[in-house]
């Protein structure tokens, strides 16, 4: 399925700051959001070091309690992070507010509406790496730092930011194939 993004608007935030995804990243990167399509995503979670798990879940039926189990852990995961993660007085709401937001983002996915859970999830990426990161994460370098801290991680979080650009996928397998990238990378994180 195309999706009228081009590799050029997908960067053009990024090249303010003169920064592209390494060459070796690119193509994948641009199959990700511009083909969108299973493949693609099978690709990318190769890229992230989690093909083994993902392409196991993906085959999974939605309703299964294999797939029940893993949204558990994935969710307990996510409150680790969350409880765990230090942060100044005065962003202790922002955790608080968070937890709520992943608890709420696990009942839409529930609901089988992955167009609202990627959009519930990119706000919760946001957020996430706002605990995580700090101011850092506000500033317009952001994917720049991450990749200098470690290169899987710099892709996650530039797929993070990548996720509010598929408004026009109509395909809820393709969004449940896109969804389920950041899940399983968070989940092992």
């Amino acid at each position: 399925m195309l999706i009228s993004l081009h590799l050029d608007n997908m960067y053009r935030d990024l090249s303010s700051i003169s920064f592209t995804l390494p060459v070796e990243y690119q193509k994948t990167a641009e199959c990700l959001f511009s083909i969108l399509d299973i493949k693609a995503a099978a690709e990318f979670a190769k890229i992230l070091g989690i093909d083994v798990e993902y392409k196991r879940l993906l085959a999974l039926d939605r309703k299964s309690n294999e797939l029940k189990t893993f949204l558990n852990h994935f969710e307990n995961n996510m409150d680790l992070l969350i409880k765990k993660t230090w942060v100044d007085k005065s962003d202790e709401t922002r955790k608080y507010t968070l937890h709520d937001k992943v608890s709420l983002f696990m009942k839409t996915i529930e609901k089988g509406d992955f167009l609202k859970s990627t959009e519930d999830f990119s706000a919760i990426l946001d957020d996430l790496a706002y605990l995580l990161f700090g101011e850092q994460s506000e500033k317009e370098d952001f994917t720049e730092y991450t990749f200098r801290i470690d290169a899987q991680m710099g892709l996650f979080w530039w797929y993070g930011s990548r996720l509010s650009l598929l408004k026009e996928v109509k395909n809820e397998k393709n969004f449940w194939a896109v969804l389920l990238l950041g899940l399983c990378f968070l989940t092992n994180f």
